[in-house]
């Protein structure tokens, strides 16, 4: 099983008010932004990187978002390409460039295999749709989103593997001609892992490509429902789906007592992007989701961290009544934050409290790539650390000892797709549900 680290690089200097004031965290006036303290955060982030490397975690996962002060990673290949260089070892995971809304997918192609180059093999490429206010951001229609994720992955995979110089006229590119010098380091181009949140049609495309699809903190039913569809695809496919196929990220927060643990990881409130307080009509434009995924996000339990739930799709004109109540608003998104911890959705507390809950993560969703999300919000450096640190020290070896125990392998040691199923063989499971009706999460 492999582990790792992530962060979204939190901006934490806004005041508080002021996203309430937006109703959101994606659209704060960018005045608040201030050159001297985020020039301090990239710096801080990118040794936070080095020292989840010198902790021993397997991977360092990077994502990007745009417009929003809750990630500072609008354009997390520079941040990637500097990791390149100033680590050793460590897996450079990107999750993940946003397909539909970079308009130039050969530029994208070049700029990983430069970061792949320098790293020496090290990059694991990430691909994501984007979030809905990144279509917004970027000015890209969300009902072409899919067509320009599939395209623009297609041409990059085609871009490192066919010879050039071609010319190449798609529906939504096309160039004179397609010749990149450099290619990646790895052959025939990097591992891919594909974040997800719950879209049925994203882990069907998954299934397809034998790409190990990563749930982003998803409630632990619908992502059993969602592992079970990818199993069943793969058995069409003629190949049974294992935990190499399959990654968790999942928010989790330590320190040295229950506490003070309980009182950070508030940060997961404030500062936690789409999961604490973000508008319907940002998270889900019209024509960027299926109605398939709308029905399933709407099951999400109220206290899910990213924040799509029945409670979120039927928001509207109530937040606009009460948003000058921040008192009642905050007392809302507490509520969540507990709800969350109850559906483990959210790990806080101690590595003592916490080993458990985590252990019956992996008994439940088998994962072979599992990732600790650090708290957001304003946190300092100190106890950020000191949270990955007693991660490392104190839950890591455990954990390390029962992915061997449940036989978890990862994708980087075991290929997905290379255990074949003859037709008409049934498959094996690929979770575990047992556990799920005695945590009342049925």
């Amino acid at each position: 099983m492999l582990i790792g680290y992530f962060t979204e690089r939190p901006y934490r200097w806004v005041p508080e008010n002021e996203v309430f004031r937006n109703r959101a965290f994606y659209g704060v006036s960018n005045r608040f932004f201030d050159p001297e303290k985020g020039a301090e955060d990239y710096n801080y982030f990118l040794d936070e990187n080095c020292y989840a490397e010198e902790l021993g975690f397997d991977a360092v996962a990077l994502n990007e978002h745009h417009g929003t002060p809750f990630c500072m990673g609008s354009v997390m290949n520079v941040e990637a390409a500097i990791l390149a260089r100033i680590t050793k070892k460590v897996r450079i995971v990107l999750v993940g460039n946003p397909l539909p809304v970079i308009k130039h997918p050969l530029r994208m192609a070049e700029e990983l295999a430069e970061i792949d180059l320098i790293s020496r093999g090290r990059l694991v490429a990430g691909w994501v749709r984007g979030a809905g206010s990144e279509q917004f951001f970027n000015h890209a229609n969300p009902a072409f989103n899919r067509e320009l994720f599939n395209e623009a992955h297609d041409f990059i995979i085609q871009a490192w593997t066919r010879p050039g110089p071609w010319r190449y006229e798609g529906k939504h590119f096309s160039y004179l001609q397609v010749n990149p010098w450099a290619l990646p380091y790895q052959k025939p181009y990097p591992p891919m892992w594909i974040p997800g949140v719950l879209s049925p049609e994203t882990v069907k495309w998954c299934a397809e490509h034998r790409y190990p699809y990563l749930g982003l903190g998803t409630a632990l039913g619908p992502t059993c429902d969602l592992w079970d569809y990818y199993a069943d695809e793969a058995r069409k496919l003629g190949y049974q789906a294992g935990p190499e196929n399959f990654g968790y990220l999942i928010p989790v927060f330590l320190a040295e007592t229950e506490d003070r643990a309980q009182e950070l990881g508030k940060g997961f409130i404030y500062g936690g992007g789409q999961s604490a307080f973000s508008r319907p009509e940002h998270t889900l434009p019209p024509g960027y989701n299926s109605k398939d995924a709308i029905r399933r996000l709407a099951k999400q339990p109220g206290g899910s961290w990213l924040g799509v739930s029945a409670d979120k799709l039927r928001q509207g004109s109530e937040v606009r009544k009460d948003n000058d109540d921040y008192d009642g608003i905050r007392q809302k998104l507490l509520a969540s934050y507990h709800n969350a911890q109850k559906n483990l959705t959210i790990i806080v507390g101690t590595p003592k409290s916490a080993l458990p809950k985590i252990k019956t993560l992996l008994e439940i969703l088998r994962p072979g790539v599992f990732v600790v999300f650090n708290v957001q919000g304003p946190v300092s450096n100190q106890d950020r650390m000191t949270s990955m640190r007693l991660f490392a020290q104190e839950l890591m070896p455990a954990l390390r000892e029962y992915g061997k125990e449940l036989g978890l392998p990862d994708s980087l040691g075991k290929t997905p797709g290379s255990v074949k199923l003859n037709s008409g063989v049934s498959r094996t499971p690929v979770v575990d549900r047992s556990a799920l009706s005695s945590l009342h999460l049925v």
